[in-house]
């Protein structure tokens, strides 16, 4: 029998143009002498059985780090829902969670909290709050909403926090500092 952690498979969602950080690819900014990817991998690698990496440039330099790396299903960088799709596409887990390549302090608990709540709300997304706003790139979903994110995505829907009350979400509160994450040079401390 899988352990529940086996059916679970995290995708770092590292796709993005880092037009923020002044075009540079957010994973692979120095946080604490250490790219921000390797930061995210340390936390989220020991809560599931397969982690994944959603990137559209330095595809080998990812793929070093010893994890399937996948560019977005269409290109032109066309957000973070395509990421998602990408992911849903390629993971093998009944569950998939998504997280920011750009977030180090990702919970040591974050998969069992957002599984927590799953089980007990029955929908197919849980989605990450830091009490006051969601933090809508750190989600969790059965891999079986990838159709109707397909069809979302052919209506150019773009907005996952849309996208994610239209098919049925709940969320979980984190402190805020666990969801904090780097979008500027100037965050980086």
């Amino acid at each position: 029998m899988t352990s529940a952690k086996e059916k679970i498979t995290a995708v770092v969602l590292a796709g993005g143009r880092g037009q923020r950080m002044g075009g540079e690819d957010k994973g692979w900014v120095l946080y604490q002498e250490k790219p921000l990817i390797e930061h995210i991998i340390e936390r989220l690698s020991p809560q599931v059985g397969e982690l994944i990496i959603n990137a559209n440039r330095n595809i080998d330099r990812y793929s070093s780090l010893g994890y399937s790396v996948f560019k977005d299903l269409d290109e032109g960088f066309q957000g973070p829902l395509m990421g998602i799709a990408t992911g849903l596409t390629h993971a093998t887990g009944d569950w998939v969670v998504f997280v920011p390549c750009d977030g180090p302090f990702i919970p040591l608990d974050l998969i069992a909290k957002l599984s927590a709540e799953a089980i007990r709300s029955e929908q197919p997304i849980v989605v990450a709050s830091d009490g006051e706003w969601l933090q809508p790139m750190v989600v969790m979903m059965r891999r079986t909403v990838l159709p109707e994110l397909m069809k979302a995505l052919a209506a150019n829907e773009r907005k996952p926090d849309r996208w994610y009350a239209s098919v049925g979400m709940s969320e979980v509160i984190f402190p805020p500092e666990a969801l904090h994450n780097f979008n500027r040079p100037e965050d980086i401390k």
